[in-house]
């Protein structure tokens, strides 16, 4: 799959114009545009620049940026620290949050509670996150003065990005929560739990919980894939120096060393999640172990 996005990208990055005369002044001579295009290896037939990238490959050589005249997989891997911290500290709020709604939801289903958590998830769910991120800096930041509009720096600055990008994960993770755990409730075995003496907290949180996790965790690793490639707007609007704003600015400027390098990047985290996901799955559930 990785193999497949790296041609795509590659050749796609190819047709979207010269990225020489969008980096050059307007009046470059031809001999200019020219001496460019030779330096990068540009002027060379298609297949041949191609032949090039796969033989950088192996060495992590994606070229170097146009715009920024440095390799550009070490460009790219200096912001994602930002958006890996981005990521985590939304998760950190969405998930726990998520989780204890879902329970909430389940064991006492039709009730005022019940109503209340379905109507925050579908407001999270709902929600454009480019608006949310507007308000939660037109009231926090210049409203109330509590946090920084943009930037990155201290745990202030991550505040407003991360709760606005919990949003959503917190409504989709504890709508599958909630489904998830009231499939398990219904079966058998906690019939059984009931009948034995057990308390209604130890049959949920130590019988029920675990087994109904599968579909929770798919979910939340769903979530952090997203995250990670998907982030971009927030990142734009509030500044942050992650890979997301990296990729508009590169795409702007037509870099396509950092287009494709970054795309590469976010293409190996999302299949690294994927894997974890699927370790957790053994984990959680001893039947997909022994399966």
């Amino acid at each position: 799959m990785l193999a497949s996005l790296i041609i795509i990208v590659f050749f796609v990055t190819r047709m979207v114009g010269d990225p020489v005369r969008l980096m050059l002044h307007p009046n470059a001579t031809d001999e200019q545009i020219q001496t460019v295009r030779a330096k990068y290896g540009l002027d060379d037939p298609l297949l041949v620049q191609f032949g090039h990238f796969l033989s950088g490959l192996p060495r992590g050589d994606f070229g170097d940026s146009m715009w920024q005249r440095a390799p550009a997989l070490e460009i790219v891997l200096n912001r994602l620290p930002a958006t890996l911290y981005l990521a985590g500290v939304t998760m950190a709020i969405a998930f726990p949050i998520a989780v204890a709604l879902g329970i909430i939801s389940a064991v006492w289903p039709r009730s005022l509670a019940d109503r209340i958590v379905t109507v925050l998830s579908l407001a999270g769910l709902s929600i454009a996150d480019f608006w949310l991120a507007l308000m939660m800096i037109l009231f926090f930041a210049e409203g109330l003065g509590w946090f920084p509009t943009s930037g990155f720096g201290g745990a202030k600055f991550v505040v407003l990005p991360a709760l606005t990008l919990a949003a959503r994960p917190l409504g989709r993770i504890s709508q599958i929560q909630r489904t998830a755990m009231l499939d398990e409730l219904a079966n058998g075995y906690v019939t059984t739990a009931r009948a034995k003496g057990l308390s209604e907290r130890v049959v949920v949180l130590f019988h029920t919980l675990k087994n109904a996790s599968i579909p929770t965790v798919t979910m939340a690793g769903h979530e952090v894939a997203s995250l990670l490639n998907g982030a971009i707007v927030i990142e734009v609007i509030f500044g942050w120096p992650g890979i997301g704003s990296l990729l508009i600015q590169a795409i702007e400027r037509r870099d396509l060393t950092i287009v494709v390098a970054a795309t590469v990047v976010i293409a190996a985290l999302v299949i690294t999640v994927n894997f974890v996901v699927d370790l957790i799955y053994g984990w959680a559930d001893p039947r997909v172990r022994f399966g």
